[in-house]
This record gives structure tokens, C-alpha cells and sequence, in this order.
């Protein structure tokens, strides 16, 4: 029995160090010439204003979840569309629960006031 996964065990060993020397592959071989130029931040080619460290607002991060979370309904409702007069009725029902419990996320963090950034 267990010589059946022998073959995935190999398999996850080979990926596992494929991973690891392609992730450090530069700098087993790379060049290492560093230079206050190449160590300092970059900000689209302006000078650097501020350190790298700084801390961000917790609503920066709000934001990108609520980004992602409404973006990802879309994932559900692309197949939705594809196959929308095969479901009939029944789908249409169900894909109008999904985006009125969605709106009324929304809604919520709107009041909430998750989306403004003061």
C-alpha cells in the first residue's frame, strides 16, 4: 500500500528542493555588488520621504479586504452568466439571494464607515 505513494513522496521532494534552489539561486551565484543606490528605497524614482517601516492605517487594509470580498463575487457570478438560461428560474432565485446578502454587506461597512479614509 504505501509503495503507491512513493511516486508523490518523490515528487514533493523534487518541488520542495526545486523551490529552494530557485529561490536562492541569485544569491548562490549572483553578484554581489551592493551600493547605497541599490540599497536605498524605491518610490518611483523620486527621492524617498519616508522609511520603509512606517506603519499603516488600519483602514488601508479594510479596504483591500472589502476589495477583494466584492471582487470575488464576480468569480461566482461569471459561471452564473454562462450558464444562465440553463439554471431558469431556480438560478436567477439563488443568484439574487447571493447579491442582496452581498448589497447588504455592503451597506453595512458603508455605514460603518470602513470605506472612508479621513
Amino acid at each position: 500500500m504505501i509503495d503507491q505513494y512513493v511516486p508523490i513522496g518523490i515528487m514533493m521532494v523534487v518541488a520542495i528542493v526545486f523551490g529552494i534552489v530557485l529561490a536562492n539561486i541569485n544569491k548562490w551565484i549572483g553578484p554581489k555588488r551592493p551600493s547605497d543606490e541599490k540599497l536605498s528605497t524605491y518610490e518611483s524614482g523620486m527621492e524617498p520621504v519616508k522609511t520603509a517601516r512606517e506603519r499603516f492605517s488600519i483602514k488601508f487594509y479594510m479596504v483591500a479586504m472589502l476589495f477583494i470580498v466584492f471582487d470575488i463575487e464576480i468569480v461566482f457570478m461569471y459561471p452564473w452568466a454562462v450558464k444562465f438560461k440553463e439554471l431558469g428560474l431556480f438560478g436567477f432565485v439563488e443568484m439574487t439571494v447571493f447579491i442582496l446578502i452581498l448589497v447588504v454587506g455592503f451597506v453595512y461597512v458603508w455605514r460603518k464607515g470602513a470605506l472612508k479614509w479621513d
